[in-house]
């Protein structure tokens, strides 16, 4: 596939050398210099002299150095023949590079090569990802496609600035919102009372028989007129009245007062936790208002550690508190009926009134047509979402998150990352996104790989 991929800048040497050779045999050929001129431009573009040194330098930067290329791709792993094929790509250099999630299978080491790689790019590159710290180091251009009042929403400028605009949208959204709805309700309480708070309220005189008519009549029409103004307002302001802001994620815990404001008593203890080939893990305690990020490369026991905390591992060295409840969100979702669909589920497994309290639709997680789906029928990403909507809905004591921004879009990424901060009881995460670990105000542990 190496080979391949230089089989360009080969071609362009090649021809550059014939061409070089026909001009010197006939200097004067002004056909022979344009093509000349033409194939060397083509050769600097593709950096066709350094092609080898640099296909050294992508395979290393990618991972890939030390898999000799004799090797066959069937011998390779599918993250391996990811990396192959985006070196592949990034070495041909062409003037337009379309990329579908490019970070995937990438270590940071990696992702930070890549981002350096794309930024050389001699042409134009389109790339669609989540890797938000990825977008905001490579984009100069973005296409949220994110549902929006008004449609998917083109921004010019990095990542960061464009949650920065994202947000300050949203707080004139809010400001409006509120500002029209105070306006209605004073029209609507206007209408109701002007009658009552316009008209006279005595008794006629005996001596003011002749004028109190006029006065009535001048009344009644300075009523009349106001109603009109009033009515005439309220009707405008209710076409194009702005709709309510969605809601942003938020975790629904009734309890949450009760435990954010915790003792800081330890929930789950662990001592001296070994798990065969996976983890090994001295002393950890999770207290009441914990925010933990577990972080380290794949096969340091990430996922194991969150496993063992929940209790799905059949391990030594980890105690619980009596009727702790602990919720998991892992990497691999299923439900026990797949044929029900999302809101029965989600209805089921909450309960009647909690379902009612938070409704699944207003969660955001789902889109509305996907909520009569079967569960068995939904898309690993949006099985995920479901069941992240059940913990969202009603946190447990202790939240362990794997991966959480996994299959989530960059703004309910951003907007689950603040709502872990006041979330309830104790939260820890086991995150590879770069985005979320430059951001995290609580405690961080490394796991190193086995």
């Amino acid at each position: 596939m190496v080979d391949d991929a230089l089989a360009e800048a080969r071609a362009d040497l090649e021809s550059l050398d014939r061409l070089g050779a026909s001009l010197a045999a006939a200097p004067d050929d002004s056909q022979l210099l344009a093509a000349y001129a033409d194939q060397l431009e083509r050769a600097q573009q593709h950096e066709a002299w350094d092609a080898d040194r640099r296909a050294e330098i992508v395979l290393s930067g990618l991972g890939l150095g030390d898999v000799s290329q004799d090797r066959t791709l069937g011998s390779l792993s599918g993250g391996q023949c990811r990396r192959l094929s985006l070196a592949a790509l990034v070495l041909r250099r062409p003037l337009a590079l379309l990329l579908d999630e490019p970070t995937n299978h990438l270590d940071d080491a990696a992702a930070v090569f890549l981002q350096e790689q794309l930024r050389e790019q001699p042409g134009a590159v389109v790339l669609a990802s989540h890797d938000r710290a990825f977008l905001d180091a490579v984009c100069t251009d973005l296409v949220d496609l994110d549902p929006a009042v008004e449609g998917p929403v083109r921004f010019g400028g990095t990542y960061s600035e464009y949650v920065a605009r994202r947000r300050a949208d949203r707080e004139r959204w809010e400001r409006r919102y509120a500002e029209e709805q105070e306006e209605l309700t004073a029209l609507r309480t206007d209408l109701d009372g002007v009658a009552h708070r316009v008209a006279p309220n005595r008794a006629m005189r005996d001596s003011d028989k002749m004028g109190y008519g006029v006065r009535a009549n001048r009344v009644q029409s300075q009523i009349s007129r106001r109603v009109r103004n009033t009515t005439r307002r309220l009707e405008e302001l209710e076409r194009r009245v702005v709709p309510a802001p969605p809601r942003p994620l938020r975790f629904h815990a009734a309890l949450a007062s009760a435990q954010a404001a915790g003792t800081g008593d330890v929930l789950v203890s662990l001592r001296q936790l070994h798990v065969p080939h996976r983890l090994t893990l001295d002393v950890l305690d999770v207290r009441e208002g914990t925010r933990l990020l577990v972080t380290g490369p794949n096969g340091s026991g990430k996922s194991t550690l969150l496993l063992a905390l929940a209790g799905r591992l059949d391990v030594t060295g980890v105690q619980r508190r009596p009727d702790l409840r602990i919720g998991l969100l892992d990497q691999n979702t299923t439900f026990e009926h797949p044929r029900r669909t999302a809101r029965a589920t989600y209805g089921r497994a909450l309960g009647a009134e909690r379902a009612e309290q938070v409704p699944l639709e207003s969660l955001g997680l789902l889109h509305r047509w996907d909520l009569g789906k079967a569960v068995g029928t939904l898309s690993v990403g949006q099985r995920r979402r479901l069941a992240l909507a059940l913990l969202v809905a009603d946190p447990p004591r202790v939240l362990l998150l794997d991966e959480p921004t996994n299959h989530l879009s960059p703004t309910l990424c951003d907007e689950l990352e603040d709502a872990l901060g006041p979330g309830p009881g104790a939260i820890v995460v086991a995150s590879h996104d770069r985005w979320l670990r430059q951001r995290w105000e609580g405690t961080e542990i490394t796991l190193q790989a086995r």
